[in-house]
């Protein structure tokens, strides 16, 4: 069964300091590679697995601390590994296609995961990869050629390389790209200014490339998300009709960033990402979410929700209930702002669809409304 992901930045990374890394190695092709692995400091079972791929040009360490990914680890019960890229001439680079290299990165990072699924005890159904930039276009080939033994991937602000292009997936793969429409550095329509050379396939020759790997059909769904905030972005994404999950996160005004404080901007990419790994999974519903202040379910649901608080006094005792165009519906009062409480909110009278839950002045939560 696939299991969950979410992608948070939560606490510094000084707090999990008895979580430290240590940079590792592993011999692929006779070369000595580098990796950092971050796992819960105690953990029972089989625990699902991320590739997290850096961008052109930087290192596992930097990531590593940027993103807190001892913190990941621990909140969800995840082994996050790193992987380094090798400096190519011009910085650390994987070989996604888009110059000319002998280096199998393809090969080293599966065979990197066999290596690990012998130390750890790893679920082989839950193998998922996430890249940005240069790691995106890295994410795009690993789903192509390995797409048979990733769960899921995603990719962010990261083109297929014409190279890459031309090959066929060995397996249908589910696949979210964001891209930002105002991005110099990997263009939308696949040109880099930064760079002054086009880069590989435009967003939207990716999103056919992959609607034909996977026999989608049809349209796509567009809903664009709240637009609550005022930070010159709008949040529009595309739904596929695939035999397999395939979507488009277009973020109109986006630079070449990784957004996620859900305080400044309408959304933030760990959230979209958390979203697309559970609210799609047909097999299973979509577990708690936890947050800092609050947790939802049942996600999806036929019209009950229960709303556990836990965490600092509510500044505002309320919870907003809004519809995808940032409407609010509904407000529930409730009873203090002392914590933790439970409440019980019945949106069985409203259409199934997509709806945002926000308890007091935290981040907005996505709940799937459906018929029995």
């Amino acid at each position: 069964m696939k299991k969950i992901l979410s992608i948070s930045l939560l606490l510094a990374v000084i707090l999990f300091g008895k979580l430290s890394a240590q940079i590792q190695h592993f011999t692929w092709q006779g070369v000595e590679r580098e990796y950092l692995v971050r796992t819960p400091a105690n953990h029972n079972g089989t625990l699902p697995v991320l590739f997290f791929l850096h961008g052109l040009g930087d290192n596992i360490s930097n990531y590593d601390q940027g993103f807190n990914f001892a913190q990941i680890a621990e909140e969800y019960h995840w082994m996050i590994v790193l992987p380094q890229a090798l400096d190519q001439g011009i910085g650390t680079m994987w070989n996604a296609g888009l110059a000319s290299s002998s280096i199998d990165d393809s090969g080293f990072l599966m065979a990197l995961l066999d290596s690990l699924t012998v130390q750890y005890q790893l679920d082989t159904d839950s193998v998922f990869f996430a890249g940005m930039s240069m790691g995106g276009f890295m994410t795009h080939r690993m789903a192509i050629e390995h797409g048979d033994r990733i769960a899921a991937c995603v990719a962010v602000s990261g083109l297929i390389s014409s190279v890459d292009a031309a090959q066929t997936p060995v397996a249908p793969v589910r696949m979210l790209h964001i891209h930002g429409t105002n991005d110099n550095v990997v263009g939308y329509n696949g040109y880099s200014t930064a760079f002054g050379m086009n880069l590989g396939l435009g967003v939207d020759a990716i999103m056919d490339y992959w609607q034909n790997a996977n026999g989608c059909s049809g349209e796509p769904t567009i809903d664009t998300l709240p637009d609550l905030k005022n930070d010159g972005l709008r949040f529009i994404r595309y739904t596929y009709n695939c035999g397999t999950d395939l979507q488009h996160l277009k973020v109109v005004g986006g630079t070449h960033t990784w957004y996620l404080n859900a305080n400044q901007y309408d959304v933030s990419y760990n959230d979209i990402i958390y979203d697309f790994f559970t609210g799609h999974n047909n097999t299973s519903e979509i577990p708690n979410r936890k947050t800092d202040h609050f947790q939802i379910w049942p996600n999806p649901t036929d019209g009950i929700l229960h709303i556990q608080t836990s965490g600092p006094q509510l500044s505002h005792p309320e919870i907003r209930i809004y519809d995808v165009h940032g409407k609010i519906l509904d407000v529930v009062e409730t009873m203090c702002t002392s914590l933790p409480q439970t409440i019980r909110i019945d949106i069985s009278h409203y259409p199934n669809g997509v709806y945002f839950v926000q308890v007091g002045d935290g981040a907005m939560t996505k709940v799937i409304k459906r018929q029995n």
